[in-house]
């Protein structure tokens, strides 16, 4: 499936500055999800500014996609997403984590607009996701769920135990994203805990499984695309990625899963996403 070189292009331009957002978001000398946020922009911006139907001066709009981040520790990537789509000012970004900011550190679905769900208690995402994408279907609207999880998030069962039952009640209209960037909080999956072959795993509970390369903007594209035309069962994604990407100093590094920017990186940071 071909798209359109300038759609492409500009779409992977959201991506950077959806990076530049993040960065600006955690800002000097404070802890902030940068290597998450970063493998994941290109996901995210193929989802809002490409695929899902909403809108910010109507978050609340029925008949919308609907997005939730499981992985609600890089909320940062969401809210710079937001930001870009018109649901509040993008000067904004820079007061995440401050008192009495409606921007804190995972989403809270009382507080910012376009939210569909307070996440962060890692497992939860795609039971809440599998809840929505049903409602959908009793309420005859022919939208989709879309739920992003991380690939170090996957080791909590309750994760399973929503594959299980979207499987069973036949959600088609509910699409699973696995950011596979290998890396958790404190080290490299295998490592800490090996989930194993992650794409015949969600085969065996009876999904729809594509494998792509997460940096990809047409690869994402297409699958988003594909997962339009399934009947029967729910999708999985399996996004391969690289944690920290567009910043040469984080990528596959650990320690800016949860990492702090000095004056010199958070300058060259700015630089390289230009």
């Amino acid at each position: 499936m071909g798209y359109d070189k300038e759609t492409v292009e500009h779409l992977n331009k959201v991506a950077r500055t959806l990076r530049k957002d993040v960065v600006i978001s955690v800002g000097l000398d404070v802890p902030g999800h940068i290597g998450g946020s970063n493998s994941s922009a290109d996901i995210v911006t193929a989802l809002y500014f490409y695929k899902m139907k909403h809108d910010p001066k109507n978050p609340d709009m029925p008949d919308r996609d609907r997005f939730l981040l499981s992985k609600g520790h890089v909320a940062i990537l969401q809210y710079a997403a937001l930001a870009e789509s018109g649901y509040f000012p993008t000067e904004d970004l820079k007061h995440t984590k401050e008192l009495g900011s409606y921007l804190q550190g995972h989403p809270d679905v009382r507080k910012t607009p376009g939210i569909e769900a307070g996440t962060g208690s890692l497992g939860q995402g795609l039971s809440i996701g599998l809840g929505m994408a049903l409602g959908q279907k009793l309420d005859h609207i022919d939208r989709k769920t879309y739920v992003l999880l991380g690939d170090g998030e996957i080791a909590e069962g309750q994760v399973w135990e929503a594959a299980m039952a979207a499987s069973a009640y036949h959600a088609d209209n509910l699409v699973a994203i696995v950011d596979s960037n290998r890396l958790q909080a404190n080290g490299r999956i295998k490592e800490r805990f090996d989930s194993g072959n992650i794409a015949a795993k969600f085969l065996s509970f009876g999904w729809n499984v594509m494998e792509i390369d997460g940096h990809d903007m047409e690869e994402i594209m297409s699958a988003l695309d594909r997962a339009d035309d399934v009947k029967g069962v729910p999708t999985v994604i399996i996004a391969h990625t690289v944690k920290g990407k567009g910043l040469s100093f984080a990528e596959n590094v650990v320690s800016y899963h949860n990492g702090m920017l000095t004056e010199e990186t958070y300058r060259q940071a700015l630089e390289e996403l230009a």
